[in-house]
């Protein structure tokens, strides 16, 4: 009887996955463009593909990107998480607080950032001019556009991960931190031997989690800078979308969608790579 339930999973995880990404795969060896065109052109698109100024430049702009996205997004998540995790007064509505972001769609969060960070009227700018501080265009000037998608990003995301954390923490042992009192060890300690280790698988996927976000990084760029200026906001997935809806050319954005998706797991690889070889140190 078990089958019965198994296999239309099965069906429509091959209807609606497998036989799409097969088909998008044998597109992205064509000139398909929607209208008129699917013609096979071999590895025209990938050759057209690396020699992609833009394509190359959007894929600089995501790897900076990440380089500050992730690092601070397991940062500041753990830190809520820590800070959050005892039972104090008023904590559950802290952590409804935290969490409450990550409900907003991101094009709605996005459009009332845009607001935020008006250089003329927008509240951020506000708050710094009675400071004596004249905030800039940040979302119109470099590096400020990027650093603003950053922000906005992390207000959004940090809450969820705070949520996993929670989750960690709470199947830390006791005993352990209470055999770690009683040899003397402060509360740093007692992190860096005790929670951190315990953490590492919950860190190796909000890790990854992030890197597959960070990477497919399109509805911030999009609403809140279009990529601008100067492409330095411009992400992979948004290069993509202005391919293959834009410009009509499927194949081309397929090739790049392919591309993508291996740039992708190699990075979740070595990631996971890194994770074996601390969980062996």
């Amino acid at each position: 009887m078990g089958y019965l339930f198994i296999t239309p999973t099965i069906l429509l995880f091959i209807i609606f996955t497998i036989i799409p990404v097969i088909m998008a795969f044998y597109l992205s060896f064509t000139n398909y463009d929607i209208v008129s065109k699917n013609d096979f052109v071999g590895l025209d698109n990938y050759k057209r593909l690396a020699e992609d100024n833009i394509f190359w430049t959007t894929l600089k702009n995501v790897l900076f990107y990440s380089v500050l996205y992730i690092p601070l997004n397991i940062a500041i998540s753990l830190s809520m998480a820590l800070l959050f995790m005892r039972s104090r007064f008023g904590v559950k509505l802290f952590r409804t607080a935290g969490y409450l972001p990550t409900l907003t769609s991101g094009v709605a969060a996005a459009t009332v950032w845009i607001w935020l960070l008006n250089p003329e009227f927008g509240l951020v700018n506000d708050i710094l001019s009675k400071f004596g501080i004249t905030g800039p265009s940040w979302l119109a000037e470099m590096p400020y556009a990027m650093l603003s998608i950053v922000l906005v990003t992390l207000w959004q995301s940090v809450g969820s991960n705070m949520i996993i954390y929670l989750a960690g923490l709470n199947g830390v042992p006791d005993h352990l931190y209470e055999s770690a009192k009683l040899d003397g060890a402060n509360a740093w300690q007692s992190f860096r031997y005790i929670t951190w280790p315990v953490l590492r698988p919950t860190t190796f996927f909000v890790s990854t989690m992030a890197i597959i976000g960070a990477l497919q990084l399109f509805d911030q760029a999009f609403v809140l800078t279009k990529g601008g200026p100067a492409n330095s906001t411009k992400t992979t997935v948004y290069h993509i979308y202005q391919q293959g809806f834009n410009q009509l050319q499927m194949g081309y954005a397929d090739a790049m969608a392919f591309a993508l998706s291996i740039i992708i797991l190699v990075f979740s690889l070595i990631n996971m790579r890194l994770n074996k070889e601390e969980s062996v140190i």
